[in-house]
C-alpha cells in the first residue's frame, strides 16, 4: 500500500504516475480524507493533553471536565478510525507506481521486445500442438480431468509425468547449485492478511480460490503462486541489514480461477485452474532492486538456454503489469502450433510496495529504520515448460525428443514415444 506521506509530499508525481496504470483516480478524494484523518488526530492529541493536565491538579471540581473530555475523545477516535479505514481502502486498491524506465501504455500492445534467442526450428512436416501430441502418446487426458473435475484441468501419465517431474527437478537443482537461491517446501495455503501483502487482496477476489477450512472467521486461500507464501516469510519482520539479500526458491502447484480469461485458450494446458511452477523470490535494500531484478531475469532465461528453447525478453508496459509491480520483464518461448512466442515467465521487482503491506522492515548501516524491496519470478511455469519441450522437439511420428540436460533425469531416456 502507498505511503499516504509521500503522496502528500509528491501529489503531482503521484497523479501523473498512477494515471499510467489505467487507474481513473480522484485525488481530491484521498486529499480531502487525508486532511480528515489528521485534524482528528490532531484534536485528539489536544484533548488528550488538556485531560492530562486536569489529571496532574488533582481538582475535584474538574472532574466533569475530565470526563467529558474523555468521552469527546472516545467519539474523535471512532470518528478518526473510519476516516482511516475509508482512506486505506482506497489506498489497498492502488496499484505500485512505474519505474521512469517502463514503457507507457494501455495494454500489452505497448510492451517492448528487449531481445530475442535461438533459432525457431524449421519443420519438414505438419507440426502438432502439445494437446494432440500427448492425446495421440496416450499421456495428456482432458476428458477424463472434466469428468472428475471440471474444464481447464488435465490428467498427465506415464512418461510426460515423469518429463514434468524432470522439468522442476531440473529447475530447482540449477537454482539452487547455481544461482545461489535457498529451497523451501511451503504451504500452499495462505492466510487474507498474507494474500493482501503481496497484493492479490482485495482487488484480485474473484480470481482466488477460497477455502473453508473451520468455523473461524479467519479466510484461508490456495496459493495462485508461490510468491505468495515465500515472500510473507518476512512479514510482520525487523530484518538486519546483514540479512539481506534473501533468495529463495519453491515448486509448487498453483491455483487460479482465470475470472478474466473466459473464451482464452480452452484447449490444452496453457490455461488451468491448477498448474506447477517454479517461483523465484528475492528480499534486497530497494537501492539493489532493479539490479537483482536482471539478475533474477537472468537466472530464468538460463533455464531456457539450457533446455535450448528458442524465446524472447519483453520489458512490460505500464498499463500490462501486474499490481505490485514497478518494473516487470516477461520471458516468452516460442511454440510452433501457435506460430508465436507465448509466456513462460514474469519477473518483477516491486520496490517497496509489498513489504509496506507485509510491515516488513530492515535496520540499516547507521540503525535507520527502512522497508526492504521484493522481487518475485518464474524460474520456470513447468506446464508451458513442458509445452514448449513438447512441442519443439516433436518428430514427425509423434515422438518427443528429450532435451540433453533432462535426460540424467528421466533415467537417460533419449525420447517419448508410444511403445
Amino acid at each position: 500500500m502507498h505511503n499516504i506521506r509521500f503522496i502528500r509530499k509528491n501529489s503531482e508525481l503521484f497523479i501523473k504516475k498512477i494515471k499510467t496504470r489505467n487507474v481513473d483516480l480522484d485525488y481530491k478524494v484521498i486529499s480531502d480524507l487525508d486532511e480528515k484523518n489528521r485534524k482528528l488526530i490532531t484534536d485528539k492529541e489536544n484533548l488528550e493533553r488538556d485531560k492530562k493536565e486536569i489529571s496532574k491538579k488533582k481538582d475535584k471540581n474538574l472532574f466533569q471536565k475530565s470526563k467529558e473530555i474523555s468521552i469527546e475523545i472516545e467519539n474523535l477516535t471512532k470518528k478518526q478510525s473510519e476516516i482511516q479505514n475509508e482512506l486505506n481502502k482506497i489506498l489497498s486498491n492502488l496499484p505500485n507506481l512505474p519505474h521512469e524506465d517502463v514503457p507507457i501504455g494501455k495494454d500489452e500492445s505497448s510492451n517492448k521486445v528487449v531481445n530475442t534467442v535461438g533459432s525457431i526450428r524449421n519443420f519438414d512436416f505438419k507440426v502438432k500442438s502439445h494437446f494432440e501430441l500427448g492425446e495421440k502418446l496416450n499421456m495428456l487426458d482432458f476428458d477424463l480431468a472434466t469428468k472428475t473435475t471440471g474444464s481447464r484441468f488435465v490428467f498427465i501419465k506415464n512418461q510426460l509425468a515423469m518429463l514434468e517431474r524432470a522439468i522442476s527437478n531440473f529447475m530447482i537443482d540449477l537454482h539452487t547449485k547455481h544461482n545461489g537461491y535457498v529451497e523451501v517446501s511451503p504451504p500452499l495455503i495462505a492466510s487474507s492478511d498474507s494474500m493482501y501483502g503481496t497484493g492479490q487482496l482485495p482487488k484480485f477476489e474473484n480470481d482466488q480460490f477460497e477455502l473453508k477450512l473451520d468455523e473461524s472467521n479467519e479466510r484461508k486461500f490456495l496459493i495462485p503462486t508461490a510468491e505468495v507464501i515465500l515472500t510473507n516469510m518476512v512479514k510482520n519482520q525487523m530484518l538486519s541489514i546483514n540479512d539481506l539479500p534473501i533468495r529463495l526458491v519453491a515448486s509448487t502447484p498453483c491455483f487460479r480461477k482465470e475470472a478474466g480469461s473466459y473464451g482464452k485458450d480452452t484447449k490444452g494446458m496453457i490455461r488451468q485452474h491448477q498448474f506447477h511452477k517454479v517461483e523465484l523470490v528475492s528480499i534486497v535494500t530497494p537501492e539493489k532492486c532493479l539490479e537483482e531484478l536482471e539478475r533474477m531475469t537472468n537466472c530464468a532465461s538460463m533455464v531456457l538456454d539450457k533446455l535450448k528453447l528458442p524465446y524472447r525478453k519483453i520489458i512490460l508496459s505500464t498499463g500490462d503489469m501486474g499490481f505490485s509491480a514497478e518494473k516487470t520483464y516477461d520471458l516468452e518461448v516460442w511454440l510452433p502450433s501457435e506460430n508465436k512466442y507465448r509466456e513462460i515467465s514474469s519477473c518483477s521487482s516491486c520496490g517497496t510496495f509489498q513489504s509496506n503491506r507485509m510491515k516488513t522492515r530492515y535496520k540499516g548501516k547507521s540503525n535507520e529504520i527502512l522497508n526492504p524491496g521484493t522481487l518475485n519470478g518464474s524460474g520456470l511455469a513447468v506446464g508451458r515448460t513442458l509445452i514448449a519441450i513438447m512441442e519443439n522437439y516433436q518428430n514427425s511420428d509423434g515422438s518427443i525428443e528429450i532435451p540433453e540436460v533432462l535426460k540424467p533425469y528421466m533415467n537417460n531416456l533419449d525420447k517419448i514415444s508410444v511403445n
